[in-house]
C-alpha cells in the first residue's frame, strides 16, 4: 500500500467546491497524495459539520451558484478533478451519531439510544483529568449500532452509505470516533467497501480513548490508526511504548496539528523552527502523515467546524511549502520512513538532544532532536551507544527546503528545534 501523505482540505475554510481543485493542486505540488475532506453532508441546526442531518445531500455552503439541489453531481466532478491530479480522496465517516434534527430520528427512532424516559440520548464525554466535568452535545443524537432492535436495517443503511460514496469517487474514509462503533460493524463496512474497490482505505480516529478500546478494533479491517505523537514533548517513553503497542494492530498516521487542535503556529508564538520540527517529526514517526490546509502558511485561527468561512483565510508572510515538499520527498525516498517500524531511545530523555533509532528489519535511521526551540545544542555521537556504519550519511533539511548530505562528524551542533538524520 502506497504511503499515505494526506492533505486535509477543510471545507469551511476553502469555500465552494469550484475552488477546491486549486487547493488540491497546491497539495499535489507539495508532495501529498491524498485529499481528506471533513464532512460535507448537510448539517443540522447547529451547523457543525460533524452533526449530520442528511447523509445523501451536500451542505449548500460548499456548492457553487447554480448547483443541483442535493449537490451530489458537483461533488462527483470535484473528486474527478482530484483524481485527474493523481490524488486519492478520503471523507469523514460519522456513524456513531447524527444531528438531533436528522429525519432518521423520526423515521427510525429504533436506531437510536434512548434514556429511561424514552428520550433519544445526546452523546457526552467525561474529562479524563476531572470526572466531574461532563460535556453533553445537545445537537447530536446517539446511534445504537450495538444493540438496536433493528440492527440489520441500520447496518445496511451504513453499508449503502459507504458504497454510495465509493461510487461517487472516494477511496478512503476517516472513521470518526472509531472506538465508539462495534468492530463487527466496521468489518461489515470494510468488507463491503473492498468488494467494490480493493484499494479503499479506512483511517481510524481513536484519539483520547482507552487502550482496551483501541485493541477491541483488532480484526475490523481498519487500515490505519491516528497516533498521539503530536502531544509528545520528547521527555518520556510513553509515545514509543504506545507506538509499539498499537503497531501490532495497524500502522498509524501522525500529524502536527488537526482540526481538533489549536494551530501550532499560534501555540508556539510564531516559532517557525518549532513548526518545522513538528512537521518533520510527524513525517518520520509513522507510516502515514497528515497536515491541514493553512499549516504551510502559518495560519493561527483554529479550524472551526461551525462558523469558519473562506473570509477567515489568513494573509501571512509565512511560506513553508518548499520545506514541506522536501520532507514529503524524503519520506518517500527513504524506505524506513514509509513504514511504521520500531522506535527506541538511545540514552535518557533529560538531555537537550534526544537521540532515537527507527528500524524496520535491517533498515534503520538515527534521529537527533534538539528539544530546545531557542538555543543551539551539541551532541557527542560517540555517546550514542549505537554503532554507526562507515557508509552512513548525515541528512539535514534547511528552512528553505534544501537538503544536505555529508559524512558523520564526531560531534554535532543542532540549530534550535533542528532534527538531523543519520541514514
Amino acid at each position: 500500500m502506497k504511503v499515505p501523505i494526506v492533505y486535509n482540505l477543510f471545507p469551511r475554510l476553502c469555500g465552494s467546491m469550484d475552488s477546491w481543485p486549486e487547493h488540491a493542486q497546491r497539495a499535489k505540488s507539495m508532495g501529498f497524495n491524498w485529499i481528506y475532506l471533513n464532512p460535507v453532508s448537510l448539517p443540522g441546526f447547529s451547523r457543525s459539520l460533524y452533526s449530520v442531518k442528511e447523509y445523501f445531500r451536500i451542505c449548500p455552503d460548499f456548492l457553487p451558484a447554480g448547483s443541483s439541489d442535493n449537490g451530489i453531481d458537483e461533488l462527483r466532478r470535484t473528486l474527478a478533478a482530484f483524481r485527474d491530479l493523481g490524488l486519492r480522496s478520503a471523507m469523514d465517516l460519522v456513524i456513531n451519531h447524527t444531528a438531533i434534527d436528522c429525519p432518521l430520528t423520526e423515521s427510525h427512532p429504533e436506531w437510536y439510544v434512548h434514556d429511561a424516559d424514552g428520550k433519544i440520548v445526546n452523546p457526552s464525554a467525561i474529562d479524563p483529568a476531572d470526572a466531574r466535568k461532563v460535556t453533553v452535545w445537545g445537537d447530536l443524537a446517539e446511534i445504537d449500532n450495538a444493540a438496536s432492535p433493528d440492527r440489520k436495517a441500520l447496518w445496511d443503511y451504513w453499508r449503502e452509505l459507504v458504497c454510495f460514496y465509493i461510487d461517487l469517487g472516494f477511496e478512503g474514509f476517516r472513521c470518526d470516533a472509531a472506538y465508539k462503533v462495534p468492530a463487527d460493524l466496521w468489518k461489515v463496512l470494510t468488507d463491503s467497501a473492498h468488494e467494490k474497490n480493493s484499494q479503499v482505505t479506512f483511517f481510524a480516529e481513536t484519539l483520547g480513548c482507552r487502550i482496551e478500546e483501541v485493541r477491541s478494533l483488532s480484526g475490523a479491517g481498519l487500515d490505519y490508526l491516528f497516533n498521539s505523537s503530536k502531544y509528545w514533548n520528547f521527555d518520556a517513553a510513553w509515545a514509543l511504548e504506545q507506538h509499539e503497542s498499537f503497531g501490532a494492530l495497524a500502522p498509524s498516521l501522525s500529524f502536527a496539528e488537526s482540526h481538533d487542535t489549536e494551530r501550532l503556529f499560534a501555540e508556539t508564538d510564531g516559532n517557525l523552527a518549532a513548526v518545522r520540527q513538528r512537521y518533520l517529526f510527524s513525517a518520520l514517526f509513522s507510516k502515514g502523515l497528515m497536515m491541514p490546509v493553512g499549516y504551510e502558511f502559518g495560519f493561527t485561527k483554529p479550524l472551526n467546524v461551525v462558523s469558519m468561512t473562506v473570509d477567515d483565510w489568513e494573509q501571512t508572510d509565512v511560506d513553508l511549502t518548499a520545506f514541506i515538499r522536501a520532507v514529503n520527498r524524503l519520506k518517500l525516498d527513504l524506505a524506513v520512513l514509509g513504514e511504521e517500524g520500531h522506535w527506541r531511545a538511545l540514552g535518557t530523555y533529560d538531555r537537550p538532544i534526544l537521540a532515537l533509532e527507527k528500524s524496520n528489519g535491517p533498515e534503520r535511521i538515527l534521529v537527533l532532536v534538539n528539544k530546545d526551540w531557542r538555543t543551539v545544542q551539541r551532541i557527542d555521537l560517540d555517546e550514542l551507544g549505537s554503532e554507526i556504519p562507515r557508509d552512513a550519511k548525515l541528512v539535514r533539511i534547511d528552512h528553505l527546503g534544501g537538503s544536505t548530505t555529508g559524512a558523520i562528524p564526531n560531534s554535532l551542533s543542532l540549530e534550535p528545534a533542528e532534527i538531523a538524520l543519520i541514514v
